[in-house]
């Protein structure tokens, strides 16, 4: 019994150490996770979720934009993965409420097991910490 009363409090302290919230750079890195997990699962509301207010992609598309596309590319695919193939994130050291991650993505989507499309794209994505989060601003692709 004594232990049983212990082990609750020890395992939430546990948790507490393993928070990202104290490093930034853990933390954009989850959050860049998070970004292909909601990705590849085909989760538009969540990946909005994570969209700042003022994103933009290619410089010229917003929000509505990201929905509409991903709306599209998921009902076109039943399996869609996100494979990074390489990702590197850093926190600007002069506003370090930005962050940067340069990335090889490959997508591919398929009806079944097999893919019909694939793409390789060079992608670099801008950060914003909005509220003690890490929200996606900026995102552009070759």
């Amino acid at each position: 019994m004594p232990m049983r009363k212990f082990a609750l409090p020890l395992l939430f302290v546990l948790l507490l150490g393993c928070r990202t919230d104290d490093d930034p750079q853990a933390s954009l890195e989850a959050a860049v996770q998070q970004l292909q997990d909601n990705l590849q699962a085909k989760k538009t509301a969540a990946v909005l979720d994570q969209l700042h207010s003022e994103f933009l992609a290619q410089q010229a598309n917003d929000r509505d934009w990201a929905k509409r596309t991903m709306t599209l590319l998921f009902l076109r695919h039943n399996n869609v993965k996100v494979l990074a193939l390489s990702k590197a994130s850093v926190i600007d050291v002069t506003y370090r409420d930005k962050g940067y991650t340069d990335a090889q993505v490959a997508l591919t989507g398929a009806e079944g097991l097999i893919p019909d499309s694939a793409g390789h794209f060079s992608v670099k994505l801008e950060w914003w910490q909005d509220e003690g989060e890490w929200k996606l601003a900026r995102v552009e692709w070759e």
